[in-house]
């Protein structure tokens, strides 16, 4: 592992720079890209950017301004990305290209060349933040906007465990330096389109209790998506519902894709860690919150197997 100022170092080193997001790009990957990309831009560097997914369009201000480039990488960096599996399908050819991962994941593989991870951070936004530090750039109000995006996203607000007094600090000096906090946190947190309220409305129907009321699951199949005129980025934010169930210590929430993958993600309460759980099926992410996907199996035989598990760890913990 290397430090912020390596990292910095190797940026600087380089000048044709390739950003890469995982797949379903959330607000922190996204700000973690478009952060370090305005300040690459900053020092004088080529820079363009990659996701195997489209960039849901709440997130399109985190790119505005931000020249269109096409030009061949001498160096790839990785951000947000915990393993090669995040990849997605249509940037696997770069998967084990990665020159450099910046990450806050502690299940990180380690995959790249060089890697920064710091798993005390609550989004990798914090650490994409300490290297523009040590690359000298500037933060501009644009910075600040993607950098408040990935930190508030990625902690619900501010209200998730992972939160320190050092996020706390960063958000207020990214407020200081023009980000526009209010604006943001409406848009992420309180703005939902009427497919996104349907699509809500159609997981929570579908929600069962496990382990006399300590686990829940919801599934959302293809074709609740199609009756709701749902996209991806309408089901943001969905995954945390269950978890704020009184009594629930773990949700799920199962989602089948169109290509037939099945996409689980879990949150959790102490004493379970859903980066243990997930990892029993090939998955990661941090103690409160993480994800797994299958492949060849139904969502509810998906939703069974995750059922099971945390009913084995509830029964031995709790």
């Amino acid at each position: 592992m290397m430090e912020a100022k390596q990292a910095a170092e190797r940026l600087l080193q380089a000048d044709n720079i390739l950003v890469i997001s995982h797949a379903s790009p959330d607000g922190d990957t996204l700000g973690s890209a478009s952060a370090l990309m305005r300040g690459l831009l900053q020092k004088g560097k080529r820079v363009r950017f990659a996701c195997s997914d489209p960039v849901p369009d709440k997130f399109g201000y985190l790119f505005g301004g931000i020249p269109a480039q096409n030009f061949v990488p001498d160096f790839v960096c990785a951000v947000d990305l915990a393993g090669p599996q995040l990849f997605g399908k249509n940037m696997q050819e770069w998967a084990n290209r990665v020159d450099l991962c910046i990450d806050h994941h502690g299940t990180n593989t380690a995959y790249a060349r060089e890697t920064l991870v710091d798993p005390c951070a609550a989004a990798a936004c914090e650490v994409i933040y300490e290297v523009l530090g040590k690359m000298g750039v500037t933060i501009t109000p644009e910075i600040a906007d993607c950098l408040f995006t990935g930190l508030t996203t990625d902690t619900g607000c501010f209200q998730y465990s992972s939160v320190t007094p050092r996020t706390h600090r960063l958000a207020a000096e990214l407020m200081e330096n023009g980000a526009r906090a209010a604006e943001i946190n409406r848009q992420m947190f309180e703005m939902k389109s009427r497919a996104r309220l349907e699509i809500e409305r159609r997981a929570l129907a579908s929600m069962r209790f496990f382990c006399g009321g300590k686990g829940a699951v919801m599934i959302i199949r293809n074709r609740d998506m199609e009756q709701a005129g749902a996209e991806e980025p309408d089901l943001d934010g969905l995954p945390a519902l269950p978890r704020q169930i009184e009594g629930v210590l773990a949700g799920v929430c199962v989602k089948e894709k169109p290509d037939g993958t099945i996409k689980v993600s879990l949150r959790t309460h102490s004493p379970l860690d859903a980066a243990e759980i997930c990892s029993c099926f090939g998955g990661g992410g941090h103690k409160a919150a993480a994800g797994c996907s299958f492949s060849g199996i139904s969502p509810q035989e998906a939703a069974d197997r995750l059922e099971k598990e945390i009913t084995r760890r509830l029964e031995e913990t709790v």
